[in-house]
């Protein structure tokens, strides 16, 4: 759906501007690849020209980076809200975290990790650092809590849980791999987690918190 025109409106609320842009790029990067769509288009599709759209982003490349870490600042507060409370439900905030991981991985298709590591290989570096930190930070919180509750095994240490959850993810997450396994963002990484943390509920928590 084509927005407003932009050009040469006196008054046009320049952060309301960049927003728009980076939320049309993240639609058509996410669902259609990076290399597939072009200035152009999204230039067209916001309804400004090419001019007014390199007046705010130098390069396709530069576009992309701020949707990485607008996505990623969206993933981070719902990941916040999902582990910052001191609640003793553990299965309940850890159902949340799947289906915050769910609906989030859900939005990336196959050809944007694909073009990314291909035609942007410095983002796709961005991307892995981002998600290690997310998962050190977020996952480690969860899983501390569910130590605390007797819901997570003793015998082995969080950090380790956290190191094979990031080994996983690392040498799975990527184009080939991914192809060859026949996965997306969405089931990769959910299988990951629940394989993981199904490894780490102490037993007499059960499957139950994560096979949903």
């Amino acid at each position: 759906m084509a927005l407003k025109k932009e050009d040469g409106r006196k008054g046009a609320d320049p952060k309301s501007a960049l927003e728009r842009i980076v939320a049309g790029a993240r639609s058509h990067f996410f669902a259609h690849g990076f290399r597939g769509v072009t200035m152009e288009d999204l230039a067209g599709e916001l309804g400004m020209s090419k001019k007014t759209l390199y007046a705010n982003f130098s390069s396709k490349t530069a576009l992309l980076e701020a949707v990485i870490h607008d996505k990623f600042r969206e993933v981070e507060t719902d990941l916040d809200q999902i582990t910052s409370g001191k609640s003793s439900d553990f299965p309940a905030a850890l159902h949340s975290l799947l289906e915050c991981v769910q609906r989030h991985t859900g939005e990336i298709q196959p050809p944007f990790i694909r073009d990314i590591r291909r035609e942007a290989p410095e983002i796709f570096k961005l991307v892995e650092t981002l998600r290690r930190e997310r998962i050190q930070r977020h996952f480690g919180k969860l899983l501390n809590q569910g130590r605390h509750a007797g819901l997570i095994r003793k015998d082995v240490p969080v950090n380790l849980i956290i190191e094979i959850l990031l080994g996983a993810v690392q040498g799975i997450m990527n184009p080939l791999k991914m192809e060859e396994l026949g996965l997306t963002p969405k089931t990769g990484f959910l299988s990951i987690i629940k394989v993981v943390l199904e490894g780490a509920i102490a037993q007499k928590g059960g499957k139950p918190y994560v096979s949903k």
